[in-house]
């Protein structure tokens, strides 16, 4: 009981930092009246109902993960952190297939569908967030070609 609420106060202050941060960002163009504001503001308002029901309501006998489990989401996030910033140095092909071929091993094991399942996700989000939404990514690194 006693660490859902804990976990409940991070989240907000959280909660409360990410908002703050959304303030930061530059206004929209003329014709976005909300501009990029809104979708954080409201992720960020979100968490802060949700964390408020934590600390309103705690459940009274909470589940930790065991150790393991734990670990592996500490990997997990360890592989998305290290994924983010290899973005930007190598393109968006070959840090996403690696690191979707990671997190698919970790759910099952079984390293040629896990490669192959971080390949075609890989492409098929590119094609998508490059094509179908006109998102400004690098296939690989820029001064690959030259």
């Amino acid at each position: 009981m006693k660490t859902d609420r804990i976990f409940g106060v991070v989240v907000i202050l959280g909660a409360l930092a990410y908002i703050a941060s959304a303030y930061n960002l530059p206004p929209g163009s003329l014709f976005d009246k909300l501009g990029p504001k809104a979708f954080p503001i409201v992720i960020g308002c979100g968490l802060l109902l949700f964390a408020s029901a934590m600390i309103l309501r705690p459940d009274d006998n909470p589940v930790w993960p065991e150790p393991r489990t734990a670990l592996s989401i500490a990997f997990a996030a360890v592989v998305l952190l290290v994924y983010a910033y290899a973005l930007k140095p190598l393109g968006f092909l070959l840090p996403t297939a690696v690191a979707a071929s990671i997190l698919s091993f970790q759910i099952t094991p079984k390293p040629v569908a896990s490669v192959l399942t971080g390949v075609g996700l890989s492409v098929g989000l590119f094609v998508i967030f490059r094509y179908v939404l006109g998102l400004s990514l690098f296939a690989v690194p820029r001064g690959f070609f030259g």
